[in-house]
């Protein structure tokens, strides 16, 4: 199949950070007539394109057990056993092999998003901010109990410039859901202590806003306990995810993010209809 040269995401489940390291370099180098591949952050809150597990990782396999029947990710199995459902490829890699496997997984997904589309269906985001490693064995009265739903109020971006703000208007559309722009920290932490707010995207490039210290702000307030922070890290940007998660980073979106997965998140954060 002839495919231009795009940018596919890619989450890897189940490897320590050598490894994870490792296949991160071996997805970087791709051939130049193919598709170009990018693995996403542990804490990245963005929607993957294909999911790459450690087939010697239990935690792993369970959660990909446990992934709905009609999930629009393509799952390549790295290790293990060759008794698994999914596709598999042996240690040591083969970069070769790696990459043609992941292009015949991307006609997969090809071919899913078009049966897809021709049922009407959409793209629901997942909500759980744990991976499930075993089926759901209670009623569905119970897992209603559990869920606590958005904070409702508007979406507040904190940025020194007022784009970021207009882009995420732009995406929520007719939604009646408000969006406040703000580039002073104080007047962030302030409009969080005052006023629900459902959702703060923090642009770590601000010049003047220190991110770590603005998220831990906003978290210490009781009204913002459970407003979610995230932060949107430009490629130049030096995430330190033990800083955030200490903080109270719900977790980052890498940018430049597509309206897609602004929605998605969206859809996972916010009472978004769909």
């Amino acid at each position: 199949m002839q495919r231009s040269h795009c940018l596919f995401t890619v989450r890897p489940i189940g490897f320590d950070p050598v490894e994870t390291a490792r296949l991160a370099a071996l997805l970087e180098d791709a051939p130049g007539a193919g598709p170009s591949y990018s693995c996403l952050h542990a804490d990245s809150l963005q929607e993957p394109h294909l999911l790459i597990a450690n087939g010697d990782n239990p935690f792993a396999l369970a959660q990909l057990a446990c992934r709905p029947p009609d999930a629009l990710q393509p799952v390549l199995v790295i290790g293990g056993s060759d008794a698994t459902c999914w596709p598999t490829l042996t240690r040591p890699l083969d970069q070769r092999a790696l990459h043609g496997k992941l292009a015949e997984l991307l006609d997969t997904r090809v071919h899913a998003l078009a049966q897809q589309g021709a049922r009407a269906r959409r793209v629901l985001a997942e909500r759980r901010r744990r991976p499930r490693l075993g089926p759901d064995l209670e009623t569905p009265a119970f897992y209603t109990r559990l869920r606590r739903g958005p904070v409702d109020g508007p979406v507040l971006i904190v940025d020194q410039a007022c784009n970021l703000r207009n882009r995420v208007a732009q995406v929520l559309g007719p939604r009646r859901i408000g969006v406040e722009w703000t580039d002073s920290r104080a007047a962030a932490v302030r409009l969080c202590d005052e006023t629900p707010v459902a959702l703060v995207l923090i642009n770590t490039a601000a010049p003047g806003i220190e991110p770590y210290a603005l998220c831990s702000s906003i978290k210490a307030q009781a009204g913002a306990g459970r407003t979610p922070v995230v932060f949107m890290v430009a490629p130049s940007f030096q995430y330190d995810s033990a800083r955030a998660r200490l903080a109270g980073a719900r977790g980052l979106l890498e940018t430049p993010v597509a309206g897609r997965h602004l929605m998605l998140t969206f859809q996972k954060l916010l009472d978004v209809p769909v």
